[in-house]
């Protein structure tokens, strides 16, 4: 069972396939946006990896990131954990102004 360790919230198992979004809701506790509903559109998702990042994206956390112009941030809803991973939770629900974190992505990556 993969560790999730979530800088300022602890360190967590993670079932193995789960989707990273998920995972920081459900077994970190995390307050994470995903405002389009994990279908790599909004961006809301981002983390920051401090170790253990997956190698290879899906093409389209990719394109999403491209268009955007953004660096050294992932999309939760387009990762799997597979392996330990730690990350940094930035893009939140508490602070952002929007009345909820956003619809629930699938359990599994369309």
């Amino acid at each position: 069972m993969p560790k999730l360790t979530v800088e300022g919230a602890g360190t967590f198992d993670v079932p193995a396939g789960k989707r990273l979004v998920l995972a920081l809701e459900a077994e970190a506790g995390i307050d994470q946006l995903h405002a389009c509903g994990g279908n790599a559109r909004c961006t809301t998702c981002r983390v920051e990896f401090i170790a253990g990042e997956p190698a290879t994206q899906r093409p389209a956390e990719t394109a999403v990131l491209a268009a955007r112009g953004l660096t050294g941030v992932r999309l939760s809803c387009q990762i799997t954990c597979e392996n330990d991973m730690t990350v940094r939770a930035i893009s939140r629900l508490a602070g952002s102004g929007r009345k909820d974190a956003g619809t629930r992505p699938a359990d599994m990556i369309p």
